[in-house]
């Protein structure tokens, strides 16, 4: 690719990314120009993604796009004329491996110089990523963020047709597109988004320089999703968002909020709702009573805490305090009796104290989690956490990480323990890859269960007896 001038790149600048206005979100409807439907007949796609639940959503879009295009996915990466890589950047580790398998693919390339390489996702929303690709990453031809998934075919076009690199990063508040094509990933499963971005800037998290402002979809729209998926015989959706307790919150005009579009979409027929990720902050009561009364909405709940220390929280600008948040997880659990609740904690961030852990450990205790992710702190360029000083050692975090997993583990096996010698309904995933006589797939509760069945089972929900209770899954046995 040839390269051009630097100036006419769109790249990422985390100062913009973090301005809020009040300015009303504007809705746009995808419609692919006549001209970039025959680009990719006769080519291959490849798409690799990283991270969450709306990394893997995103990438549903993408490659609804390009076949759209014409293009059709394979597995091998030596037949593919475009490979993205659609990144994450929540942690440090996820974006090492990025950068080697950057450098890895750098071989296909020499192979085959009419390869398209795009770089996608959370990462490219970053400043110094951006930079570094530009510096020392020549063979990547495509850069393109989370707010312009849309505009793949023009960047593919370019990258083909006039063979120059496309860096096109917007930091910006963000729109919503609907009619986006999509690829799905599952026949029985799919994910939802039903708003985008976050307004809650934590100091240790890139996600809302990355996603953009809180932005709502329209209830008609996000029901007309379910209502066609439920036509198309998917069994669960997932409701996505980085904080959908903040679903129709910046909406002003009416008072329609989650708990309203829970209700909504359990009448669609969709046997079961599952929704992620949650922020106590915004978990309201009308929520919790839509969770009791909605039949299809699952009785579980993943609610990050980060840390049980107060002093920890504020530094943390999580907005509660460890009784504010054990109240409220209190009230849930009162209001929907028998949910299954786990959470994400982080050790080691930035002066924390022996003492601050142990208030963490005790807040576990408490809340009686059935599962939780567990990282240590990972500084990310351009939050404020990523300034504050660190003067704990790293074989104190980690040990810290392995007492928490500990007690993390003894509430994974109470919390399955108490389903010994009950029915659970399983919604079949799939056959163990030991053995094809062996089901997999999971309870309303989001335990991972296993028993012996026909594979005509997969993609149903069915009844299973639960005989053996394990730290990490359930055996059973169909009822």
């Amino acid at each position: 690719m040839n390269n051009i001038d630097l100036d006419k790149y769109f790249k990422p600048d985390l100062k913009q990314a973090r301005k809020r206005t009040k300015t009303t979100i504007e809705e746009l409807q995808f419609d692919m120009n006549d001209a970039h439907q025959k680009i990719g007949l006769g080519k291959t796609y490849k798409i690799d993604t990283y991270g969450c639940q709306a990394n893997e959503a995103d990438s549903e879009t993408m490659a609804g796009i390009l076949e759209l295009m014409g293009f059709k996915a394979t597995h091998e990466e030596s037949d593919a004329d475009v490979i993205i890589i659609n990144t994450c950047a929540i942690r440090e580790n996820a974006e090492s491996r990025i950068w080697g398998e950057l450098g890895r693919l750098k071989s296909y390339k020499r192979q085959n110089p009419d390869l398209i390489l795009g770089l996608a996702g959370c990462m490219a929303q970053e400043e110094n990523v951006v930079e570094r690709v530009l510096k020392k990453y020549q063979h990547v031809d495509i850069v393109f963020g989370t707010h312009n998934i849309h505009k793949l075919p023009e960047y593919i076009e370019t990258a083909m047709f006039n063979k120059e690199r496309v860096i096109e990063v917007f930091s910006r508040e963000g729109e919503i597109i609907e009619n986006l094509p999509k690829v799905r990933q599952h026949q029985f499963k799919a994910w939802v988004n039903i708003m985008f971005g976050c307004d809650e800037f934590c100091t240790y998290c890139i996600v809302p320089y990355t996603r953009g402002k809180e932005r709502s979809r329209s209830k008609e729209e996000i029901i007309g999703e379910v209502s066609e998926l439920v036509k198309q015989g998917y069994q669960e959706v997932t409701l996505l968002g980085q904080n959908v307790n903040a679903y129709g919150k910046d909406i002003k005009e009416t008072d329609y909020t989650f708990g309203d579009l829970l209700r909504d979409l359990d009448q669609t027929g969709i046997n079961r709702i599952r929704f992620t990720t949650s922020h106590p902050h915004d978990l309201d009561l009308k929520t919790m009573e839509a969770m009791r009364d909605c039949t299809h909405v699952m009785p579980f709940f993943h609610l990050p805490v980060q840390s049980g220390s107060n002093t920890v929280l504020k530094r943390m600008n999580r907005h509660y305090t460890k009784d504010s948040y054990l109240d409220r997880l209190n009230q849930l659990k009162t209001t929907v009796p028998g949910i299954s609740v786990t959470t994400d904690i982080i050790v080691g961030f930035p002066g924390e104290t022996e003492e601050d852990f142990m208030e963490t450990l005790d807040l576990v205790d408490r809340a009686q989690f059935e599962g939780a992710f567990t990282f240590v702190f990972s500084k990310r360029e351009g939050t404020p956490a990523a300034k504050y000083e660190d003067n704990t050692p790293e074989d104190v975090k980690k040990q810290r990480l392995y007492i928490l997993n500990e007690r993390i583990n003894e509430g994974y096996l109470k919390g399955n323990m108490r389903f010994l010698d009950q029915i659970v309904h399983v919604l079949v995933d799939g056959v163990s890859k030991y053995d094809d006589t062996v089901l997999a797939g999971y309870s309303e509760h989001n335990k991972l269960v296993n028993f012996k069945g026909d594979p005509a089972l997969i993609g149903k929900i069915v009844p299973v007896r639960i005989t053996q209770a394990k730290t990490w899954f359930l055996l059973g046995e169909l009822a």
